[in-house]
């Protein structure tokens, strides 16, 4: 799609919807949002600016494949469930919290690195189902 206004408005949003996205990751694990629904944003982000500039631009902002992203986040989510059994013997996904609160985040516990990986996981699906659609057209 070759439009002036779409191509001006997706570089602008591009970096605003990705901070906006991990702002509601980063409150996901006080409030409602998290891993989930951050990474559906920051999707949209990216295919936002697919439809205005072209596959390839996008591929090259990303600088890897979205694919890479999916057992990345995956393995970062399991960690995190399993870090209670291995490190205190408690049940899978019980939250562990540090002591101490952390400028701008908070109390940092399993339940961010969990929405972290949801985060990923969510990305890397989503960008590849249109990525793969999109090159098939």
């Amino acid at each position: 799609m070759k439009s002036v206004i779409l191509n001006t408005v997706s570089k602008t949003l591009l970096p605003l919807l990705i901070l906006f996205s991990v702002f509601v990751l980063l409150r996901g694990h006080y409030l409602p949002g998290g891993g989930f629904i951050g990474g559906l944003i920051a999707a949209v982000a990216f295919i936002l600016h697919a439809f205005a500039n072209g596959l390839t631009e996008t591929r090259k902002l990303l600088r890897i494949h979205p694919g890479f992203l999916i057992p990345v986040g995956l393995l970062l989510a399991v960690i995190s469930a399993l870090a209670p059994i291995l490190v205190t013997g408690e049940p899978l996904m019980t939250g562990l919290w540090h002591d101490k609160d952390i400028a701008i985040l908070g109390k940092i516990g399993s339940a961010l690195f969990f929405d972290t990986g949801v985060y990923l996981v969510v990305i890397g699906v989503c960008l590849t189902i249109i990525f793969t659609i999109s090159e098939s057209v």
